[in-house]
C-alpha cells in the first residue's frame, strides 16, 4: 500500500480520537456554587511553588493548568523534566493549558510548553485526607490531553483527581544517541519521564487539595494503561504509587531495546533533514516539522536502563516490579473500532489492513496481520469460522481482539497474581453507546476500545452524542465507586460489586454489563487463548 494510504488510514484515526480534544479548548470557565452537600471545596491552595486560584464548581472545586515541570523547551527539548520555577502573589488556576504538539492540530493551540496538571476535589471533603487517583490519558502516545476527560462524577465518588499531560509523538519518545547524558545512556522516554514528575509532584503537593500521597492510585486506558504498566515496570517509580488500574493497556507486553529505538530515532533525523546526527541540529526543528514527521506508530516505550530495564511483560512475570495491588481489564471486542476504520493495532503498532476483508481474504488478512505462514493462518482461521459470525471482518475484529488484547490482558493477570492482589475485568456491555467512531460492522454490536470511558468519565466534547440508559447509569456509578474502592483499599468490591480477586487456581474475571456485574470463569477459553499462546503472538521475552 502507498505511504500516502497509510499515513491517511492513520490520520482518520487520530482526527477521530482529536476532535474530542478540539472543543474543550474553547469551553468557557463557568464559576458555579459548591455543592451544598457538605463543605465547600477550597479554591484557593498554597504549594511550594506558590498559590493558585482554583475555580468552584457546582461538585467541588477545579484547579486547571498547574505547572508540574519546567517548560521542556529550546535546550530543555529531549531532556529530563526540570523543577518548576516559583511564582509570586497568587496564580490562577482556571483555564486548561495548551495541548502538546500533536496532529491534527488543536484549534486552540499547542505548545511545546505543556508540562501541566489538573486536579479536582469534591466538596464536603472527609474528616482524613481522600484517596488519589492519577489518570493518564490515551491516544497512541501522540494525541491527547487531560482535559479531554471531566473527572467530576469520579471524584465525586470520594476522590482527589488529577489529569495529565506529557510530551507526546516525537517531543516524548524519540530516541537518538546524541540526546544521551552520557555514550549509551538512557534516552528516548521523555515522556514516561514527564509522568513520573507528575507523580513526584503529587507526593510532595497533593496533601494542600485534600488528598492522601500515601494513598496514589495510578490509572489510565490504552497508552495510558500501558504508561501504568511502565511505571510497575520501572526502578524509578518505586514508591510514586500505592495501587494500578490498567484499563485496555496489555497489547504491548514486550518493548523496544534502546539500540533498536535509537535505530528508528537516527532515520527521524534525516528525514528531519538533521544529516549531522546532532542533538544542536534536533533542537532547532520547528516543532511544525516534528508534528508532520511524526512516525506511523509511536513505540510505546524503550528499555532503555533507566526508566525500562527490561520488558514490562518480563517485569510483571519475573516478580521485578513495584509490588502493588493491580486492577486489570479489557473490553469485549477491543479492536472492533480499529477494524471499522480498517487498522490494526497488533503487537502494540497500529497498521493499515490489505483491504476490505471477505471470505475470499480472510486467510490472507490473518496471515499478513500477523506475520504468519498460511497453515498457521488456517489453523487461526479454523477456530473462528465464518459461518459463525455475519461477516467476514466482524470474524477478524474478534479473532484479532482475542489475539491482541483479551490474551495479553490475561497473560498479564496469571503473571501478576503470583505476586500481588489483582483484579482482573471485562467492559461488557454491548449497547455502550459509540461516542467515537461511527460503527459500520452491524450486530451484534459489541462494546469496544474507549466503550467504558463514559462510565467512568463525562465525556461532552467527544464527537458521537450518547447517553446512558438507567441501567447504565447505574452500572457507570458502581464502576466509579469500584475504581475509588480499589484507591482507598486495594480492592474494588463494594456493597454493589462482589468482585473476586485472580488466581491462577481460580481465574476468575469480573464481568461488567448491565443489569449487573457477574463473574465470567471461562475467559480464556472463550478469547481462545489457548490458541494464541501457540502461536506465541503475546507474552514477555
Amino acid at each position: 500500500m502507498p505511504i500516502a494510504a497509510v499515513i491517511g488510514a492513520i490520520a482518520v484515526l487520530l482526527a477521530c480520537w482529536a476532535s474530542v480534544a478540539q472543543p474543550a479548548r474553547a469551553q468557557a470557565v463557568t464559576v458555579q456554587a459548591a455543592s451544598t452537600a457538605g463543605a465547600a471545596a477550597p479554591t484557593l491552595v498554597t504549594t511550594s511553588a506558590g498559590a493558585l486560584e482554583g475555580v468552584a464548581t457546582a461538585t467541588g472545586a477545579e484547579f486547571r493548568g498547574i505547572p508540574y515541570a519546567a517548560p521542556p523547551t529550546g535546550e530543555l527539548r529531549w531532556r529530563p523534566p526540570q523543577p518548576v520555577e516559583s511564582w509570586t502573589g497568587t496564580r490562577a488556576a482556571d483555564t486548561f493549558p495548551p495541548v502538546c504538539p500533536q496532529a491534527p492540530p488543536s484549534p486552540s493551540g499547542s505548545s511545546e510548553d505543556c508540562l501541566y496538571l489538573n486536579v479536582t476535589v469534591p466538596a464536603g471533603l472527609a474528616d482524613g485526607p481522600l484517596p488519589v487517583i492519577v489518570w493518564f490519558h490515551g491516544g497512541g502516545f501522540e494525541i491527547g490531553e487531560g482535559a479531554d476527560y471531566d473527572p467530576a462524577k469520579l471524584a465525586d465518588a470520594g476522590a482527589v483527581v488529577v489529569t495529565v499531560d506529557y510530551r507526546l509523538g516525537l517531543l516524548g519518545f524519540l530516541a537518538h544517541p546524541a540526546l544521551a547524558n552520557q555514550p549509551g545512556g538512557a534516552n528516548g522516554n521523555y515522556g514516561l519521564m514527564d509522568q513520573q514528575a507528575a507523580l513526584r509532584w503529587v507526593q510532595s503537593e497533593i496533601a494542600a487539595f485534600g488528598g492522601n500521597p500515601g494513598n496514589v492510585a495510578i490509572a489510565g486506558q490504552s497508552a495510558g494503561g500501558l504508561s501504568v504498566l511502565a511505571h510497575l515496570a520501572s526502578p524509578t517509580a518505586k514508591g510514586l504509587f500505592h495501587r494500578a488500574v490498567i484499563q485496555s493497556g496489555a497489547f504491548a507486553l514486550v518493548q523496544k531495546s534502546l539500540a533498536d529505538a535509537e535505530r528508528d530515532g537516527q532515520a527521524s533525523a534525516t528525514a528531519l533533514g538533521c544529516d549531522d546526527q546532532s542533538a544542536e541540529c534536533l533542537r532547532s526543528v520547528p516543532v511544525e516539522s516534528l508534528v508532520a514527521n511524526q512516525p506511523l506508530s509511536i513505540t510505546p516505550g524503550y528499555v532503555d536502563g533507566t526508566v525500562l530495564r527490561e520488558s514490562v511483560g518480563t517485569a510483571i512475570a519475573t516478580g521485578r516490579f513495584n509490588r502493588v495491588p493491580i486492577v486489570n481489564g479489557v473490553n469485549t471486542q477491543e479492536e472492533r473500532i480499529f477494524t471499522n476504520l480498517g487498522l490494526s493495532v497488533t503487537k502494540g503498532a497500529t497498521t493499515v489492513l490489505p483491504g476490505p476483508i471477505d471470505a475470499s481474504n480472510y486467510e490472507a488478512t490473518i496471515a499478513a496481520n500477523f506475520g504468519v505462514d498460511q497453515k498457521t493462518a488456517a489453523r487461526i482461521a479454523s477456530a473462528y469460522p465464518l459461518k459463525k459470525y455475519p461477516s467476514a471482518a466482524q470474524a477478524f475484529s474478534v479473532l484479532n481482539s482475542d489475539a491482541n488484547f483479551s490474551c495479553p490482558a490475561i497473560v498479564l493477570d496469571a503473571a501478576a497474581s503470583r505476586y500481588v492482589p489483582t483484579f482482573a475485568y471485562e467492559f461488557n456491555d454491548a449497547a455502550a453507546p459509540e461516542r467515537f467512531v461511527p460503527d459500520t460492522l452491524g450486530a451484534p454490536t459489541a462494546a469496544t476500545h474507549q466503550s467504558e470511558l463514559q462510565y467512568l468519565f463525562d465525556l461532552p466534547i467527544a464527537p458521537i452524542p450518547g447517553e446512558l440508559s438507567a441501567e447504565q447509569q447505574q452500572l457507570a456509578s458502581a464502576m466509579r465507586e469500584a475504581w475509588v474502592q480499589f484507591a482507598r483499599t486495594g480492592s474494588p468490591a463494594t456493597d454493589a460489586v462482589a468482585w473476586p480477586e485472580f488466581e491462577l487456581r481460580h481465574p476468575r474475571v469480573l464481568s461488567l454489563e448491565t443489569p449487573a456485574p457477574e463473574v465470567e470463569p471461562r475467559f480464556a477459553a472463550d478469547h481462545h487463548c489457548g490458541l494464541w499462546a501457540g502461536v506465541a503472538l503475546f507474552g514477555a521475552r
